[in-house]
């Protein structure tokens, strides 16, 4: 039986850990070659070695900053001269800034839209560029969030960055559907990873209390509905948002736990916490 994704060369950032590397492993599985990127260099070249183990695709390691333009070239360059094709492009990247509003500074604000905004634009101006003169068209998909969807507290920055996610896929699509480049984005919830749970040790629990559909999302579950975009049995669907939240949407409710924040916030304004780069 042949591999969905045989002969198909995939570029994602931020894939060290979490949904971005949950989204490698499986295209790996489904014969992919990947160039996998993450900030910390021994943990991307770590994770592509293990992933070569697994097969039966391929995966090479390319570390470096996603928020930064000029890697953004080298990445994808890099990802030619080792493959010598670009299909896929996931721009996965991202990084989470809780904090209160008025302690906001100029530095956090542009390093959340360096990375969150600048790093997804210009990876998939350069992997469309490149899809473009390849002549076989493409898929591109860009890492949002449900926060981009609904305002919760201490996230203005983040949720505004992934809400401008939604809209730039809609208006790539002008740009990208005559060279039969799809453009979509994913909005996960509430999902268990290694920095949601050093949030929170009781996410799970925590979170599942208010989805209607009584789970939270684990990265498979993520990964699962990206590869659906990224095959070609979603040829026909591009500038879409497609939302994995069991149902939160629907209602939005906040966890318990973040009605104890809100009461600290209006008593005595906290310090900012700068998470590592993952996406939500």
């Amino acid at each position: 039986m042949a591999l969905k994704f045989s002969n198909k060369v995939a570029v994602i950032t931020g894939a060290g850990k979490g949904i971005g590397y949950e989204i490698a492993r499986q295209l790996i599985h489904e014969g992919a070659a990947v160039a996998l990127n993450d900030i910390d260099a021994a943990l991307a070249k770590e994770v592509a070695i293990k992933l070569v183990l697994e097969g039966p695709g391929k995966c090479v390691a390319i570390p470096g900053d996603a928020s930064d333009h000029a890697f953004i070239h080298k990445l994808v360059r890099r990802t030619i001269e080792e493959f010598g094709q670009l299909d896929i492009a996931i721009a996965n990247a991202g990084k989470t800034l809780f904090g209160d509003f008025f302690q906001v500074t100029l530095e956090d604000f542009q390093k959340m839209v360096n990375l969150n905004l600048q790093g997804s634009f210009f990876l998939a101006q350069q992997a469309a560029s490149q899809m473009r003169l390849q002549g076989k068209g493409g898929r591109i998909l860009l890492m949002s969030s449900t926060i981009g969807l609904r305002p919760y507290p201490h996230l203005a920055i983040y949720s505004m960055t992934k809400s401008a996610l939604h809209m730039m896929a809609k208006s790539l699509v002008l740009d990208l559907s005559p060279y039969d480049i799809t453009i979509n984005t994913l909005a996960p919830g509430a999902t268990i990873t290694d920095r949601t749970l050093l949030e929170d040790p009781d996410y799970e629990n925590s979170w599942r209390e208010v989805i209607p559909d009584g789970k939270t999302a684990m990265p498979s579950d993520v990964a699962k509905a990206s590869l659906f975009l990224l095959s070609g049995d979603a040829s026909h669907i591009t500038g879409q948002t497609l939302v994995i939240d069991g149902g939160w949407t629907s209602l939005s409710p906040y966890p318990s736990s973040i009605d104890v924040v809100k009461n600290i916030s209006r008593e005595k304004p906290g310090p900012l916490s700068k998470n590592h780069p993952e996406s939500l």
